[in-house]
């Protein structure tokens, strides 16, 4: 964080407090809701939802230093609570309203972010 002092965000962050950043493989989970077609007999086409996820998350952020090659992160700690709300928001913008659900970032197995909107959950 630009706003701490480095001691301050050793004691914070920890190892991830790399000068020279780290990296991680993120496993994005993403669910909608809605009704289902009588016809198609899904909420959504699922060929659909992978196009929107290429653009929302693949294209800005894969193979990406967030620091320094996402403008959203200059000025937001990369933290993976904010990696999921710049998901959210990317996949607002592209579908249908009202059927994004909840985005899950995995940054390990063990630790997981849920968002839901305003509401975050961290497991």
């Amino acid at each position: 964080s630009k706003s701490l002092s480095d001691e301050e965000n050793l004691k914070l962050f920890g190892k991830c407090n790399n000068p020279n950043g780290h990296g991680h493989n993120y496993k994005v989970v993403v669910t909608v809701r809605g009704e289902i077609d009588p016809v198609s007999g899904m909420v959504m086409n699922l060929t659909d939802l992978k196009e929107y996820m290429q653009e929302a998350i693949m294209e800005p952020l894969d193979h990406k230093n967030l620091d320094k090659d996402v403008p959203y992160f200059s000025e937001v700690v990369s933290t993976t609570e904010n990696v999921a709300v710049f998901i959210w928001d990317n996949l607002q913008r592209l579908l249908p309203q009202g059927i994004l659900y909840k985005v899950e970032v995995h940054e390990t197995e063990q630790n997981v972010v849920v968002y839901k909107g305003e509401e975050t959950i961290v497991k």
